[in-house]
């Protein structure tokens, strides 16, 4: 039976794997029981399109006191729908994972370890990762510009689901209100004792997914951390001008002496076009970078909620104390106030 305060809380978001969560359930319950601590289990479904409702409820019936359902009224993405578990977690440490055994369930006692050692936000990396060994490089130079821009915010896998946090760090992520955010990234800017460790890790089961590789997820991925966590990129630009600056100035006295000198000349011509065209590329992109500021603006400023729960299962007849929190989601009962 569950306790009024369960010391771990596990939060799942599940969109589309019917396929899976029967042996997903039946493996990470025989390794939460395996560890003796009190736990419950948040599913949250995404906006499942396929027989994934169906399935949580069954699960839910099995375990009524350990295991509770989050139903949103749509597909919100990954982040929003761990956002949605965050604000009704009761334990006092957050564990974080998807459902596709990606992430062997076996391998929660290494988090829970680091969490007793004193790490407040435990971040994992996949051991012995099956991709190509361009991708890997890639992932790795990534990795390592971030990390050079942003260095509180060093990640060595942010693909790896599979994390730990401390109940306030928890609490924290949910005040802070933010409709588009990277959550390991979030967690790590109110951290004051992080560590990351590895983890096994497998083939993805359930449902048929596409491919993990997309330039354009890639930059969009990157642009919205970058600019999502950081100004550096606008305070690049600005030394870019005041260097440019500069140097046009002195190219300026150098062109007004060369005239003094030698005189009228039409030599150069077509490098005063290319440093044009460079200087008018320079301020298009600056232009784009300004406006991926100003949509996040846009988008914080609507204030409109971040996602909407079509309905929760939980165990009612169970007494529970919840921290008073931000809760920046909707219920689908309040719709009516929804302009």
């Amino acid at each position: 039976m569950m306790a009024t305060h369960p010391y771990i809380s596990i939060v799942i978001p599940v969109h589309n794997e019917q396929g899976v969560l029967e042996e997903f359930y039946t493996r990470l319950t025989n390794a939460m029981d395996r560890l003796s601590k009190t736990y419950e289990i948040l599913f949250i479904n995404d906006g499942s399109t396929d027989r994934s409702d169906q399935r949580l409820q069954q699960l839910h019936e099995r375990r009524p006191g350990q295991i509770r359902i989050i139903e949103l009224n749509a597909h919100y993405g990954h982040h929003m729908a761990m956002m949605a578990g965050f604000e009704r977690v009761k334990g006092q440490l957050v564990i974080t994972m998807d459902a596709n055994l990606q992430n062997p369930p076996e391998e929660i006692s290494k988090l829970v370890a680091a969490f007793e050692a004193g790490h407040d936000v435990v971040n994992t990396y996949r051991e012995n990762r099956q991709e190509p060994w361009w991708h890997l490089k890639l992932s790795a130079w990534r990795n390592q510009v971030r990390t050079w821009m942003m260095p509180k915010l060093a990640i060595r896998d942010e693909g790896c689901r599979l994390r730990a946090y401390k109940r306030g760090i928890v609490d924290l992520m949910t005040a802070s209100g933010e409709r588009a955010t990277f959550i390991p990234a979030l967690a790590l800017t109110y951290a004051a004792n992080p560590i990351e460790i590895g983890v096994a890790y497998a083939e993805a089961k359930g449902k048929i997914t596409k491919p993990t590789f997309n330039w354009y997820q890639l930059i969009r991925y990157n642009f919205d951390l970058v600019t999502g966590f950081s100004v550096f990129p606008l305070q690049v630009f600005t030394l870019i001008g005041l260097l440019i600056s500069l140097c046009s100035f002195v190219f300026v006295v150098f062109l007004f002496l060369r005239r003094l000198i030698v005189g009228p000349e039409v030599e150069g011509v077509f490098t005063l076009f290319a440093l044009a065209f460079l200087l008018i590329g320079m301020v298009l992109f600056g232009l784009g970078l300004v406006g991926e500021y100003i949509a996040r603006i846009y988008q914080e400023v609507r204030k409109r909620p971040r996602y909407v729960v079509r309905r929760v299962l939980e165990n009612t007849e169970t007494p529970h104390a919840v921290i008073p929190r931000l809760d920046r989601g909707t219920h689908v009962d309040n719709l009516t106030n929804i302009q």
